[in-house]
């Protein structure tokens, strides 16, 4: 295998993983457009507000570490660690990265919900973010 099919199949791999519309994403908006698509619909923020807040059967909801309302830093429920806030408006870093972005869905979603999130549930919660204003 030559070198660029070396390094190219990875990254073939990694942008199907994490679907076309989301990989081009920079901005949260962006980011939320793309998630928007792939769901099919327009965002729900309420919906995001209540999935954001709701523990879904479990014993934590994504308020548990990231703070109700999500615009002051949080703190894990477990460890103790500092968790910047999570709105956009509040942290301009979040949401821009959109391997980071769906790390982090991939690891909270299954603490909180117990499977992945949809694209969907993604949308809304990012949409009740973004409303998230000072």
């Amino acid at each position: 295998m030559t070198r660029t099919r070396w390094i190219a199949t990875p990254l073939l791999a990694a942008a199907a993983a994490l679907g076309a519309a989301a990989i081009a994403a920079t901005t949260p908006a962006q980011m939320l457009a793309g998630y928007a698509a792939e769901a099919g619909r327009a965002p729900d923020a309420a919906g995001g507000q209540a999935l954001f807040t709701s523990t879904h059967g479990r014993e934590w909801s994504c308020a548990s570490c990231h703070g109700k309302p999500p615009t002051a830093g949080g703190r894990h429920a477990s460890t103790g660690k500092t968790i910047a806030p999570l709105a956009p408006a509040f942290d301009a870093g979040r949401f821009t990265d959109p391997a980071k972005t769906e790390k982090w869905f991939r690891r909270n979603c299954g603490d909180v919900l117990g499977r992945s999130c949809t694209a969907a549930e993604k949308a809304d919660l990012l949409a009740w973010l973004i409303s998230l204003q000072p």
